[in-house]
């Protein structure tokens, strides 16, 4: 643990621990029960492994990924403690989660936003009700103005008012201006307000904050598809990217709701809510593996700091450490 509270910073290191500690609980009592004993990689061990890893919200296709990797392993290696099949747990999760990827295990995956360009950098923030979309957008505005960006809000969600009030809140309190109109208004209409006035400041980053109502696809596309079309006539390519939000303490059912949105837009990143009140941490694995989209956030708890970049390899230390004491 030493080594990571080092290589990520102690404060952020325990915050993520903190964060995922019911997760972390949840998963090593069901793993130390399959662990304790065996000696041995065997098709029982992998069996009870198969359940204990579902029953903590990794999901049946990321679980049988993992246990094919084992399985492969079996072949020719046996292990002497349960030290060392831990290892082979953690280094068999880590890889399935960063497949792929040029990035080294310890590679942040958040967006640096780029900087000196003539025009403001658009994110649109989709999702859906209640999963801390707008929290969200005010701990990355928070956090990309501490690093020395000026950042802009557009309140383009406008069906509910409570949405765009609370947004305005959020604008205050970390003191990025919000462009807004009344409830009803057309959203497309406040993202085009929005991108001249960032254009006019010389801002440098426009988060962009929608409706997400995932009843009707067609409309929900429809709408999105003129929020772009709008966007991109006053800013070239934007938005150039779409950030889904997704509550993690649902488990499986935030992993469904990321399938259906990448069904109706080109989401770039996504962002992880929530996982400090829940023990369905193990659904961030899934999402990973399951989904050809990049986790850019996770929030482990209410500060703004508390919204950390996701990277792999600390992520599985703290959901699955060295140990089998899921108390350690």
């Amino acid at each position: 643990m030493g080594f990571f509270k080092r290589l990520f910073g102690q404060e952020k290191k325990e915050s993520l621990d903190q964060g995922l500690a019911k997760s972390k609980q949840g998963v090593m009592e069901r793993i130390s029960r399959v662990f304790t004993g065996r000696r041995r990689i065997d098709d029982d061990l992998l069996d009870d492994l198969e359940e204990a890893l579902i029953l903590s919200d990794v999901g049946v296709d990321t679980t049988e990924a993992i246990l094919g990797r084992l399985r492969k392993r079996a072949t020719w290696e046996t292990y002497v403690d349960q030290g060392e099949l831990m290892a082979m747990l953690r280094e068999e999760v880590l890889g399935l989660i960063t497949k792929d990827d040029d990035r080294t295990w310890a590679d942040s995956t958040a967006y640096h936003v780029p900087r000196g360009g003539s025009h403001p950098h658009v994110v649109m923030i989709v999702g859906v009700n209640g999963v801390g979309k707008t929290t969200s957008i005010a701990k990355l505005a928070h956090r990309y103005k501490s690093e020395g960006l000026s950042v802009m809000l557009g309140a383009a969600d406008t069906f509910r008012a409570a949405a765009v009030d609370q947004l305005k809140v959020w604008g205050e309190r970390v003191g990025v201006e919000v462009v807004a109109q009344g409830m009803g208004s057309d959203p497309a209409a406040v993202a085009f307000d929005t991108l001249q006035a960032a254009v006019a400041r010389n801002a440098d980053l426009v988060l962009i904050d929608t409706a997400g109502r995932l009843h009707n696809k067609v409309n929900l596309m429809n709408e999105l598809g003129k929020i772009k079309r709008v966007m991109s006539k006053v800013v070239p390519n934007a938005p150039h990217e779409v950030w889904l939000v997704l509550d993690g303490s649902t488990g499986q059912n935030a992993l469904e709701q990321a399938k259906r949105f990448t069904e109706v837009t080109d989401v770039t990143g996504l962002v992880l809510t929530k996982l400090d009140g829940t023990a369905k941490g193990g659904v961030v694995l899934a999402i990973s593996d399951q989904l050809q989209v990049p986790v850019r956030f996770v929030g482990v708890g209410e500060k703004m700091e508390d919204l950390q970049e996701f990277q792999p390899m600390e992520f599985v230390d703290s959901l699955l450490p060295q140990s089998l004491d899921p108390n350690s």
